[in-house]
């Protein structure tokens, strides 16, 4: 593939973002392996239209769409199409993102967590939502089990291991780092956001760092809060 019309650094318990025009490929990488990545869409024009786990659900008849499929926005329309996977192929849509009363009830109050990475990166790719959607779950391993409790393993995809979206619709694609230990293999290690393809049009006010390149994107689409001790 080209070279990457932007690059995203997201490290470990950190947050990043990207703009994708209507055709770019969007890639996410695992790093180091074994790290979920949760993910987020957004019409870039109206953030009222975002990716909806529950539509997608419920329009394509799956837990989890399957390669060559698409994750279905808020007005029932495709937002991104799932294109390919060199991952050992387990992630999950069912799970909301974690957040830092649920550190605290475990023991962990101050514990990095995907909710405010998301406001975080969200207010800097200027969407101002009062509420968080739930997220794609990249290379998260936690099915349901027959009986319909959840099987908590670790995550599974190797360091190099990527997954690749086509963007329908002019986007912007917010990503964390999940912040659990437990099925991060111990810690939250680092993830790449990239596009390739013709640079579409972004809206005006969009951040001119999701386009630039690794160096100075790095710095201002991707941030990372403080590790703190492991949670169960």
């Amino acid at each position: 593939m080209a070279e990457a019309v932007a690059t995203v650094e997201i490290p470990g318990y950190g947050n990043g973002f990207v703009s994708a025009g209507k055709g770019q490929t969007i890639r996410l990488t695992d790093i180091a392996g074994h790290q979920v990545a949760d993910l987020w869409a957004f019409n870039a024009e109206d953030s009222d239209e975002y990716l909806g786990a529950a539509i997608t659900r419920m329009l394509t008849g799956r837990m989890f769409p399957e390669l060559g499929g698409a994750f279905m926005s808020t007005r029932d329309r495709p937002i991104l199409t799932w294109t390919k996977d060199t991952s050992p192929g387990h992630h999950d849509m069912l799970f909301a993102s974690c957040c830092d009363r649920l550190y605290a009830r475990r023991g962990h109050a101050g514990h990095p967590n995907c909710r405010d990475n998301y406001f975080a990166a969200a207010v800097r790719a200027g969407i101002g939502r009062a509420h968080i959607p739930d997220p794609v779950n990249i290379f998260q391993n936690t099915p349901p089990r027959p009986d319909g409790s959840f099987f908590y393993g670790v995550a599974m995809s190797d360091a190099g291991d990527h997954v690749e979206f086509r963007a329908e619709i002019d986007c912007i694609v917010i990503v964390t780092a999940c912040s659990s230990e437990s099925i991060n293999a111990g810690r939250s290690t680092p993830l790449r956001l990239e596009t390739f393809g013709a640079r579409g049009g972004r809206r005006a006010g969009q951040p001119s760092s999701s386009f630039r390149t690794r160096p100075r994107a790095s710095r201002t689409a991707a941030r990372r809060t403080p590790q703190r001790p492991m949670s169960p």
